[in-house]
């Protein structure tokens, strides 16, 4: 079993259980555990992860269901944004 921490900013705050601090929270996932499974697991939509990054490294959308996390490693999430 890995340990992860997903950080989810904006408005995909609302996607974390109670209790998460600082747009994170910390996840026991399997040791088969990837990116994908943690956005499904807390029902984030997948067309709302926008920028995804995986210990500092972007991952873009063709890689996340195949990456595979492993414990200490971090997951940091934001939506689609706009503005001017």
């Amino acid at each position: 079993m890995a340990e992860i921490t997903l950080k989810l900013f904006a408005s995909l705050g609302e996607f974390l259980p109670a209790g998460a601090e600082n747009n994170a929270t910390q996840v026991a996932l399997a040791e088969a555990g990837t990116i994908g499974a943690a956005i499904n697991r807390f029902r984030v939509p997948p067309e709302k992860c926008h920028l995804v990054l995986h210990n500092g490294i972007f991952v873009p959308p063709s890689q996340r269901a195949g990456t595979a996390l492993s414990d200490g490693d971090t997951v940091a999430i934001w939506p689609p944004v706009a503005g001017g």
